[in-house]
């Protein structure tokens, strides 16, 4: 996730550790994915699978979106777990249902996931760049973006991220529904985003995101919905469900991964609460972003680029997000 633009501030200095209910919540979560990463980190595994080792190649650090980047990095294109580069029609922005759900425990349960950003934003500036109403205030319909140094994109990640999400739910049983699928030219703007899982009345709703942070900053957070009540905006009846939702994804996802909470925001809980952005603030349902990790850090790129630990990144979401439906 870009840090300019829609739902995004500039990058942050580390705030003081999260207190009360949410840090016990957390602490009582995952100690065991907390010891595992201890471990790793001891011998010095900083590469995840072992298979993405290329670092990205230098450019202007303080550039933090890609209006039309070049689609690079490792991925091809050809590792997807659904056979090609999407779905028409499959779990996209149209009825609200994908028809690829199996029997399994999460029958009945609705996923909405939400791929951030939109491939063909670039095209369109004068369309995302309008404001809309978050509820607090209002910001840009949406952004670009961010991208790593050698130029593979946000918006391609969140999409290659976002579509093996759907197979491991749907062979869970759930009805999975995007709110984007690289099937329209631009958007959803954030608050259209927000409209679609509320309208789907939707169980859990994840938005996934890669961060355009300074180079060093490394590790994946997830963001939570802090209390908001003001216009349209009233996340009160979903700010504890929410929280149990992040929890659980940031346990799971820590363990199945690899990667380091984030040494950046969170103070090393892999948690951040906040009121600013408008896919949260106007939800009525569950709903966190995940910030997989900063496409601008070297180690962090090597594994987002990296088609083996992209499965493990939705393998991680999927079993926080099963976990939570399953109580």
């Amino acid at each position: 996730m870009s840090y300019v633009g829609p739902d995004f501030e500039p990058p942050r200095p580390p705030r003081r550790a999260l207190r009360g209910p949410l840090t016990v919540a957390v602490a009582a979560l995952v100690p065991g994915a907390l010891a595992g990463w201890l471990v790793w980190q001891s011998v010095g595994n900083d590469d995840g699978d072992g298979s993405a080792a290329q670092a990205s190649t230098s450019a202007p650090a303080n550039r933090s979106t890609a209006p039309g980047a070049p689609d690079g990095g490792k991925d091809d294109g050809k590792e997807r777990p659904d056979g090609g580069t999407g779905r028409s029609g499959g779990g996209g922005s149209g009825d609200g249902r994908s028809g690829g759900a199996e029997p399994g425990p999460l029958k009945g349960k609705v996923v909405v996931v939400d791929p951030g950003h939109n491939p063909g934003n670039f095209r369109h500036p004068s369309e995302i760049n309008r404001e809309v109403d978050i509820g607090t205030n209002s910001k840009e319909c949406d952004t670009t973006g961010t991208a790593t140094n050698a130029g593979y994109t946000e918006a391609r990640f969140t999409l290659d991220v976002s579509r093996r999400l759907r197979t491991l739910l749907e062979k869970e049983g759930a009805t999975v529904k995007f709110t984007q699928d690289d099937d329209r030219a631009w958007g959803p703007c954030v608050d259209e985003r927000a409209e679609i899982g509320n309208k789907a009345a939707a169980d859990a709703v994840v938005s996934v995101h890669a961060d355009g942070s300074a180079a060093g900053n490394r590790g994946f957070h997830v963001i939570l919905p802090g209390s908001v009540h003001s216009g349209a905006a009233d996340t009160r009846p979903i700010v504890a469900s929410s929280r149990d939702l992040g929890e659980r994804i940031a346990g799971r996802f820590l363990s199945v991964t690899g990667s380091p909470p984030s040494n950046y925001i969170g103070d090393g809980t892999g948690l951040d609460v906040r009121k600013d952005l408008g896919g949260l603030n106007l939800s009525t349902v569950p709903k966190v972003f995940i910030e997989c990790g900063n496409m601008r850090d070297s180690k962090d790129s090597a594994r987002l680029t990296s088609g083996a630990w992209r499965q493990k990144a939705a393998q991680g979401i999927s079993e926080g997000i099963v976990s939570f439906l399953r109580g």
